[in-house]
């Protein structure tokens, strides 16, 4: 396959845009199961799934964890820290085009150095902003969304919006700012706060009133701002449990959609749900995504994976096609993902360290979800499944049991039926049934 390339060379050679081959395919850089002009449920595989790029995972993780330095030299790295910036953006567009995602998002620290002052960083952000505008117009690849980190950096130690110092705070309204700015400029489609300090280690030092004041103040402010400018789209929270901080103050997605409600902030903001932040939170990633389409606030998802043996974020590429299924059943109930999509927020594993591995990962990603996608509109569209579980709520559907659900009982008549009807009859669940019959759909 000839080689596909956005600036003077290939990052990626010897690997042409990724086909679709089908099931039966031995070939590692092919589609066995996403195939993105097929139509499933009136839309093609490609416009139910909006496949979108980590920026941070994909070209900035190099295998370096807290035991061990990195393991991957990118050849895109250069001593010039924008000629660096440059390249990977070179490299990254490269990329987007070969494996076929329509969409790609980043934080701002990640496509453009920090600087040495304020002035720096804005000036290095809205440069390589014109980089990545050439991008994609040439590639008709688009922003997704992208986001400020205001976590990383030691200023942040003690959080960002939450931050007991001010100057914090004005210091990371100096990212948030610019990165609204680059969003318009780039044509994004919605806008993420990543709150990844934005908790507390310990109440004895911590008034948490007033953070979590400071917080919603903050977030309005960006809100007012990005209106301000023009920016039509979604703001997102992407809800965090206990990492990096022990208490966080989006721990989960019902946290954080009861925040935005306290705060006023439910016409703008909606939720990015990532799967291993719900694991981590004592969840399954179906169950933060239902949480949110149940509020009306599903706005997209961090598509990856945990480790269960693991109390961290080990963003793993997607693999489990039983929790793409869940999660593509709620998506599709829910009208699916709108201005959002699915983005890998996924790294390789520290002993991955062929070029070719990245294509690998993604591939396996988007094939998971492409699985579970068709099983998904399988099971809505013969009804079994949906059936078992309205059988389970027919009590609710007629006679008192419907005047209890429209709330036209009061306690005292509710209390009377109760007495009334003496003790109630058992009734199955159905658990294993229900089980059984999803394995049908899988492996039948």
């Amino acid at each position: 396959m000839s080689d596909v390339f956005i600036g003077e060379r290939a990052y990626f050679p010897g690997i042409g845009k990724i086909p679709y081959e089908g099931a039966s395919s031995d070939n590692p850089l092919a589609f066995k199961f996403y195939d993105p002009d097929k139509v499933i449920a009136g839309r093609t595989m490609r416009e139910h799934l909006r496949f979108a790029i980590a920026y941070w995972h994909s070209f900035c993780a190099n295998g370096a964890d807290p035991f061990g330095t990195p393991t991957m030299a990118f050849p895109w790295s250069h001593h010039d820290p924008m000629t660096a910036a440059v390249q990977k953006a070179d490299a990254a567009f490269e990329f987007f085009t070969k494996i076929g995602a329509d969409f790609y998002c980043f934080h701002d620290t990640d496509v453009s150095p920090e600087g040495a002052s304020a002035a720096e960083y804005e000036q290095n952000l809205f440069r390589m902003a014109g980089e990545l505008k050439s991008r994609q117009d040439a590639t008709g690849v688009k922003l997704l969304w992208n986001t400020a980190n205001v976590f990383s950096h030691p200023r942040y130690m003690n959080g960002a919006a939450t931050n007991p110092d001010f100057a914090v705070v004005s210091r990371a309204a100096v990212q948030v700012k610019a990165s609204l700015d680059v969003n318009m400029m780039l044509g994004g489609a919605n806008y993420v706060f990543w709150g990844g300090r934005e908790g507390y280690m310990d109440l004895w030092n911590t008034d948490m009133r007033q953070e979590t004041e400071h917080l919603a103040q903050f977030l309005r402010m960006a809100r007012d701002y990005g209106r301000k400018i023009g920016f039509t789209g979604p703001f997102l929270i992407e809800p965090k449990p206990m990492e990096p901080t022990k208490h966080q103050y989006d721990y989960d997605a019902a946290t954080a959609i009861g925040f935005i409600r306290q705060q006023g902030l439910e016409k703008d903001f909606m939720c990015n749900i990532e799967s291993n932040h719900a694991t981590l939170a004592g969840h399954t990633f179906a169950h933060d995504l239902q949480v949110c389409a149940d509020a009306d606030m599903l706005g997209s998802v961090d598509a990856n994976q945990g480790d269960y043996q693991n109390g961290w974020d080990t963003d793993e590429f997607p693999t489990n096609v039983y929790d793409a299924l869940e999660a593509m059943m709620v998506i599709l109930s829910n009208g699916g993902l709108k201005t959002g999509g699915l983005n890998f927020d996924a790294k390789l594993r520290r002993n991955s360290t062929d070029a070719e591995d990245l294509f690998i990962g993604h591939i396996g990603g988007m094939d998971t979800f492409a699985l579970g996608l068709q099983l998904a509109d399988r099971i809505i569209s013969e009804g079994k499944v949906k059936a078992m579980k309205q059988n389970r709520y027919e009590s609710f559907s007629s006679g008192d049991g419907a005047a209890f659900a429209q709330g036209k009982l009061s306690m005292e008549e509710l209390r009377a039926i109760g007495m009334a009807a003496g003790e109630p009859a058992a009734t199955s669940g159905k658990q294993e049934k229900i089980r059984n019959l999803i394995n049908q759909y899988l492996f039948g």
